[in-house]
Protein backbone atom coordinates (compact mmCIF):
# COMPACT_ATOMS: atom_id res chain seq x y z
CA UNK A 1 0.00 0.00 0.00
CA UNK A 2 1.47 3.37 -1.01
CA UNK A 3 2.34 5.64 1.93
CA UNK A 4 2.44 8.91 0.02
CA UNK A 5 -0.25 10.30 -2.23
CA UNK A 6 0.50 12.79 -4.97
CA UNK A 7 -2.38 14.97 -6.10
CA UNK A 8 -2.00 16.69 -9.45
CA UNK A 9 -4.50 19.54 -9.84
CA UNK A 10 -5.40 21.26 -13.07
CA UNK A 11 -7.91 24.03 -13.67
CA UNK A 12 -10.71 22.02 -15.18
CA UNK A 13 -12.67 21.14 -18.24
CA UNK A 14 -16.32 20.65 -19.11
CA UNK A 15 -17.55 17.06 -18.97
CA UNK A 16 -18.23 17.22 -22.69
CA UNK A 17 -18.33 19.79 -25.47
CA UNK A 18 -22.10 20.28 -25.37
CA UNK A 19 -23.71 23.55 -24.34
CA UNK A 20 -25.07 22.33 -20.96
CA UNK A 21 -21.73 20.98 -19.80
CA UNK A 22 -19.87 24.08 -20.94
CA UNK A 23 -22.43 26.27 -19.16
CA UNK A 24 -22.01 24.29 -15.90
CA UNK A 25 -18.23 24.55 -16.17
CA UNK A 26 -18.27 28.30 -16.82
CA UNK A 27 -20.71 28.87 -13.98
CA UNK A 28 -18.62 26.95 -11.45
CA UNK A 29 -15.38 28.53 -12.64
CA UNK A 30 -16.55 32.13 -12.89
CA UNK A 31 -18.52 32.08 -9.61
CA UNK A 32 -15.31 31.37 -7.70
CA UNK A 33 -14.52 34.56 -5.73
CA UNK A 34 -10.83 34.11 -6.54
CA UNK A 35 -11.60 34.25 -10.26
CA UNK A 36 -13.90 37.27 -10.22
CA UNK A 37 -12.98 39.24 -7.13
CA UNK A 38 -16.02 41.44 -6.57
CA UNK A 39 -18.74 41.34 -3.88
CA UNK A 40 -20.86 38.17 -3.88
CA UNK A 41 -24.12 39.67 -5.12
CA UNK A 42 -22.48 41.63 -7.94
CA UNK A 43 -20.51 38.53 -8.99
CA UNK A 44 -23.71 36.43 -9.06
CA UNK A 45 -25.52 39.02 -11.19
CA UNK A 46 -22.58 39.50 -13.54
CA UNK A 47 -21.72 35.81 -13.94
CA UNK A 48 -25.17 34.22 -13.93
CA UNK A 49 -27.08 37.06 -15.57
CA UNK A 50 -24.63 38.26 -18.20
CA UNK A 51 -21.40 36.30 -18.73
CA UNK A 52 -22.55 32.67 -18.61
CA UNK A 53 -25.75 33.12 -20.66
CA UNK A 54 -23.86 34.88 -23.46
CA UNK A 55 -20.41 33.30 -23.27
CA UNK A 56 -21.58 29.68 -23.06
CA UNK A 57 -22.57 29.64 -26.75
CA UNK A 58 -19.25 30.95 -28.07
CA UNK A 59 -17.29 28.83 -25.59
CA UNK A 60 -19.21 25.71 -26.65
CA UNK A 61 -18.18 26.34 -30.24
CA UNK A 62 -14.53 26.59 -29.20
CA UNK A 63 -14.68 23.46 -27.03
CA UNK A 64 -16.20 21.52 -29.93
CA UNK A 65 -13.22 22.53 -32.08
CA UNK A 66 -10.74 21.45 -29.37
CA UNK A 67 -12.46 18.21 -28.34
CA UNK A 68 -11.01 14.94 -29.58
CA UNK A 69 -12.57 11.51 -30.07
CA UNK A 70 -11.15 10.59 -26.67
CA UNK A 71 -12.55 13.72 -25.01
CA UNK A 72 -11.07 16.83 -23.44
CA UNK A 73 -7.40 17.35 -24.33
CA UNK A 74 -6.72 18.76 -20.85
CA UNK A 75 -8.10 15.62 -19.23
CA UNK A 76 -6.42 13.25 -21.70
CA UNK A 77 -2.99 14.85 -21.24
CA UNK A 78 -3.51 15.17 -17.50
CA UNK A 79 -4.21 11.44 -17.24
CA UNK A 80 -1.11 10.75 -19.32
CA UNK A 81 1.07 12.87 -17.00
CA UNK A 82 -0.47 11.12 -13.98
CA UNK A 83 0.25 7.68 -15.44
CA UNK A 84 3.83 8.56 -16.41
CA UNK A 85 4.54 10.05 -12.99
CA UNK A 86 3.08 6.95 -11.34
CA UNK A 87 5.42 4.78 -13.42
CA UNK A 88 8.44 6.92 -12.42
CA UNK A 89 7.59 7.07 -8.69
CA UNK A 90 6.71 3.41 -8.33
CA UNK A 91 4.54 1.54 -5.85
CA UNK A 92 5.40 3.59 -2.77
CA UNK A 93 3.38 6.49 -4.20
CA UNK A 94 -0.19 6.79 -5.38
CA UNK A 95 -0.65 9.48 -8.04
CA UNK A 96 -4.07 11.05 -8.61
CA UNK A 97 -5.45 13.74 -10.91
CA UNK A 98 -8.19 16.21 -10.04
CA UNK A 99 -9.69 19.27 -11.63
CA UNK A 100 -10.40 22.38 -9.60
CA UNK A 101 -13.61 22.85 -11.57
CA UNK A 102 -15.77 19.94 -12.77
CA UNK A 103 -14.47 16.37 -13.10
CA UNK A 104 -12.64 14.49 -11.81
CA UNK A 105 -13.65 16.79 -8.98
CA UNK A 106 -11.15 17.85 -6.38
CA UNK A 107 -13.57 17.00 -3.56
CA UNK A 108 -14.20 13.48 -4.87
CA UNK A 109 -10.53 12.71 -5.54
CA UNK A 110 -9.49 14.01 -2.10
CA UNK A 111 -12.17 11.83 -0.48
CA UNK A 112 -10.86 8.80 -2.37
CA UNK A 113 -7.32 9.65 -1.25
CA UNK A 114 -8.41 9.99 2.39
CA UNK A 115 -9.90 6.49 2.22
CA UNK A 116 -6.50 5.17 1.11
CA UNK A 117 -5.02 6.40 4.41
CA UNK A 118 -1.89 7.98 3.00
CA UNK A 119 0.58 9.13 5.64
CA UNK A 120 1.29 12.21 3.51
CA UNK A 121 -0.34 13.88 0.51
CA UNK A 122 1.73 16.08 -1.79
CA UNK A 123 -0.37 18.61 -3.70
CA UNK A 124 1.02 19.71 -7.06
CA UNK A 125 -0.86 22.43 -8.96
CA UNK A 126 -0.20 21.99 -12.68
CA UNK A 127 -0.14 25.69 -13.52
CA UNK A 128 2.78 27.47 -15.20
CA UNK A 129 2.88 30.21 -12.56
CA UNK A 130 1.13 31.30 -9.38
CA UNK A 131 -2.12 33.22 -9.71
CA UNK A 132 -4.83 33.57 -7.09
CA UNK A 133 -7.48 32.57 -9.64
CA UNK A 134 -5.78 29.28 -10.54
CA UNK A 135 -3.19 27.77 -8.20
CA UNK A 136 -4.38 29.89 -5.25
CA UNK A 137 -7.94 28.69 -5.64
CA UNK A 138 -6.85 25.07 -6.15
CA UNK A 139 -4.58 25.08 -3.09
CA UNK A 140 -7.22 26.76 -0.92
CA UNK A 141 -9.80 24.11 -1.86
CA UNK A 142 -7.35 21.22 -1.48
CA UNK A 143 -6.14 22.27 1.94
Amino acid sequence: MPKTGVLLINLGTPDDAKWGAVRRYLSEFLNDPRVIDIPWLLRKILVNGIIVPFRSFSSTKIYKELWTEKGSPLLIYGESVKDKLQDKLGDSFGVHLAMRYQNPSLDKVLQEMRLLNYKKIIVVPMFPHYASASSGSAMEKAL
